[in-house]
């Protein structure tokens, strides 16, 4: 099998509330452009200001039986991609921030977010699924989910369990995750597709949110392969080679994961 395949994302801009609308609005997006893996924003169906935990359970859904987990399916049925996206999951009475993937075949996972983000805590209890690489076939995906990227943990951990790529669905209102992908990248030696948002929401007095987009593809040498605006809907498809995320030399004598030191890392030691 090749390993050279292509990735985009989708940089919507969603109505809150309007699940249906939502949902139609991104596949139109993306129209018949075609690719191996697309990564959608997280909470890409709903929107992201939640007035009330109400309001959130309202709009959570079940995992893999709910409305949106669903339309994916037949997406990635129809087109046959593999499809990474964000939405809010209803396990019982516990409300999670939620990714999903699909592919041709169903249902293949999911990852609930582990490091929630100031006012999400209202809301959704931190993940409690493992960080996991998927296997899709063409290539082994990790997801992470918006501010996960903050923690250098969640990328290495998936990274040392083989990820090929980063699939990381996001709702971005810090300016800083663009740049720090890079580095994660480098960190790690893996590719990253970060699908963020834009649009602006102020359904809580004094709150406002802007989304500052700036989706993008990080290659495993921290190059930028594509960086959409910040204030636009856009869709983008980039290729590359799953051989160079394999390859973790950056030298003759240097292995970025064989050179790291485990033997020193650890707290409370002394010089």
């Amino acid at each position: 099998m090749s390993s050279i395949i292509k990735v985009g994302f989708a940089q919507t801009h969603p109505e809150f509330g309007a699940v249906e609308k939502n949902l139609d609005r991104a596949r139109n997006l993306w129209g018949n452009r075609q690719a191996d893996l697309l990564v959608l924003p997280e909470l890409f169906n709903t929107g992201y200001q939640f007035k009330s935990l109400d309001e959130a359970r309202s709009l959570s859904e079940t995992v893999p039986d709910g409305r949106t987990t669903r339309f994916l399916v037949d997406w990635a049925r129809d087109s046959g991609m593999t499809i990474v996206a964000g939405l809010a999951e209803r396990d019982g009475e516990i409300l999670y921030n939620a990714a999903v993937i699909l592919g041709p075949q169903g249902f293949i996972g999911k990852f609930r977010k582990a490091h929630i983000f100031d006012s999400e805590n209202e809301f959704f209890q931190p993940g409690n699924l493992p960080f996991t690489v998927f296997d899709a076939g063409f290539a082994r995906i990790g997801i992470m989910i918006c501010f996960d990227w903050r923690f250098p943990e969640t990328a290495r951990t998936l990274a040392l369990q083989g990820a090929d790529l980063i699939a990381h669905p996001s709702n971005l209102v810090l300016p800083h995750c663009p740049q720090a992908m890079i580095t994660r990248c480098l960190e790690n030696r893996v590719y990253a597709v970060t699908a963020d948002r834009v649009g602006t929401e102020q359904r809580i007095p004094g709150e406002s949110l802007t989304f500052i987009g700036q989706s993008q593809a990080v290659d495993p040498d921290g190059n930028v392969l594509i960086r959409a605006s910040g204030d636009r809907e856009e869709a983008h498809v980039v290729e590359i080679d799953l051989a160079r995320a394999r390859n973790k030399q950056i030298n003759g004598r240097n292995d970025l994961f064989a050179d790291r030191r485990e033997d020193l890392y650890r707290l409370g030691g002394k010089g």
